[in-house]
């Protein structure tokens, strides 16, 4: 009876710590990717939408 106690305990000691290291992969992404995403789409963004602050417009001048 030890024997398959024993490698009952093994296998959950394999998933236990499979299971901790998803879940900290699932952390890290959960915490790292928005900051890469924030700050792809921040920079981009502000050098494709820069406008001239002073338009001039045509018009007749009479």
């Amino acid at each position: 009876m030890n024997s398959n106690s024993q490698s009952a305990n093994s296998a959950d000691t394999y998933s236990q710590r499979l299971a901790d290291i998803v879940g900290t992969a699932i952390a890290l992404v959960t915490l790292i990717l928005p900051v890469f995403v924030i700050a792809h789409y921040s920079s981009t963004n502000v050098q494709n939408n820069q406008q001239p602050l002073v338009q001039n417009f045509k018009g007749s001048q009479d």
